[in-house]
């Protein structure tokens, strides 16, 4: 009796632990725990105790003859956030091999949605700042936060059809790749080639590994974070490496068997991890902007921030309808038969929260501390929230709209376990 105790304890530990797991993989949940952590660090960084909370963002803990002794801020920035990365690249993968954008033409127009979504808020900003010291930070507002973004259409969206969640994932993922890529480019005065190179040498490893449906995690993740830290010393945003990782997990088409492939059983693992952990931790920590003292007057007539605010909130639309109807016009891309331009409009302005990378891009354009830097920090807030509203309301409508199409196709009048729509639809076509 006393040797099973232990066993029942950790039964019910485990047990336990998997509950959990499986309540952390639900979108919604991760959405309030990021929303929370996000409101906690807003309300913090405003307090009489601000100091505070500038403190502990700016403790430095890790080893300092790796060049690893980060902040927590950055820890979080460039450490946790890269699981959430690892994640989206796992299911972005899934979905171009074997899910909706398997077909080409399905996956350019998210891809194009994400380069119009780029190039017309940088255009908006340019105009707006031309001939003035803001022009440094024409890249402000091209950021999407994948984040923040898929939280908020978690919590908002029960009802609105999958293929609007692809394509925010795939429009997100793609912008933050080019976004990343212009720090490299543009703002980045220190890119280190060696040790990006030598990042391939693990990351190749690791896809030899997988490949091979090698499942050890201490095979594996050795490997993985070797991979992060020399992505990290080559001056490239660190969340690289967690989307390479991921798309070098193989997937399993459907006509290759039943049951979960490893990217599937690596998505299952880790999700929880990610949604529960990595991104309200990652949301605590950047969100943190100090507001108060004054210079709301000021910020709001500077153009730093105009240019921001209408890059991100009119820009974003602008780029991501335009580029989608584009393509559409001259290629044979077509939207999905689930989604209308209204959802395109709703997740367009979704898009145009900002928030990680706009703000890093803001400290490396104008340095951290100045009233510019301030003036970046209020705009993106203001941008992202005045995004984040507009979105809601044209995404509960869509989701009102998309509830009612489910439930008219769930009726059975006559009771025959067929839905009425889909018996109209088959005597429709045997006329």
């Amino acid at each position: 009796m006393a040797r099973s105790t232990p066993r029942l304890f950790a039964r019910r530990s485990w047990a336990e632990t998997a509950r959990i797991a499986d309540v952390l993989r639900r979108e919604t949940v991760g959405g309030i725990l990021l929303v929370s952590a996000a409101a906690v660090a807003l309300i913090w960084a405003n307090s009489p105790w601000r100091e505070a909370y500038t403190t502990l963002s700016e403790l430095r803990i890790g080893p300092a003859s790796l060049h690893l002794d980060l902040t927590l801020a950055t820890w979080a920035a460039d450490g946790l956030l890269a699981i959430f990365f690892f994640v989206a690249g796992l299911e972005l993968k899934r979905e171009f091999v074997a899910g909706d954008l398997r077909e080409p033409s399905r996956a350019l127009l998210p891809v194009a949605a994400a380069v119009g979504g780029m190039i017309a808020p940088a255009i908006i900003y340019t105009a707006i700042n031309v001939g003035g010291e803001g022009l440094a930070g024409w890249a402000i507002p091209t950021a999407t936060d994948i984040a923040f973004a898929l939280s908020v259409l978690a919590l908002i969206g029960s009802c609105l059809p999958d293929a609007l969640r692809t394509f925010l994932l795939t429009l997100a993922v793609v912008d933050d790749l080019l976004a990343i890529s212009i720090i490299a480019f543009f703002y980045t005065d220190q890119l280190q080639f060696v040790p990006l190179l030598l990042a391939l040498l693990p990351l190749a490893a690791f896809t030899l590994l997988v490949q091979r449906r090698v499942r050890s995690w201490w095979l594996l993740l050795p490997l993985a974070v070797l991979t992060w830290v020399l992505v990290h010393e080559s001056g490239v945003h660190a969340t690289v490496a967690g989307v390479l990782l991921g798309f070098a997990v193989p997937v399993v088409r459907r006509k290759e068997g039943p049951g979960p492939g490893l990217a599937e059983h690596f998505e299952h693992r880790w999700r929880p991890l990610s949604a529960g952990v990595a991104v309200p931790i990652f949301a605590f920590f950047a969100s943190g902007v100090t507001v108060i003292g004054g210079g709301l007057g000021a910020a709001f007539t500077d153009r730093i921030t105009l240019g921001i605010v209408a890059g991100l909130v009119v820009g974003k639309v602008v780029g991501i309808l335009g580029a989608t109807w584009l393509v559409q016009r001259v290629t044979r891309a077509q939207l999905s038969e689930d989604l209308a331009w209204t959802d395109v409009l709703g997740l367009s302005l979704l898009a145009g929260i900002g928030f990680t990378v706009s703000l890093l891009i803001g400290e490396l354009a104008f340095g951290t501390g100045s009233a510019a830097d301030d003036h970046v920090k209020i705009g993106v807030l203001t941008a992202s929230l005045l995004a984040a509203l507009l979105a809601t309301i044209v995404l509960r409508y869509r989701n009102a709209v998309h509830r009612r199409i489910h439930e008219m196709e769930r009726v059975d009048l006559d009771h025959d376990d067929v839905p009425d729509v889909y018996e109209e639809e088959a005597r429709e076509h045997d006329r």
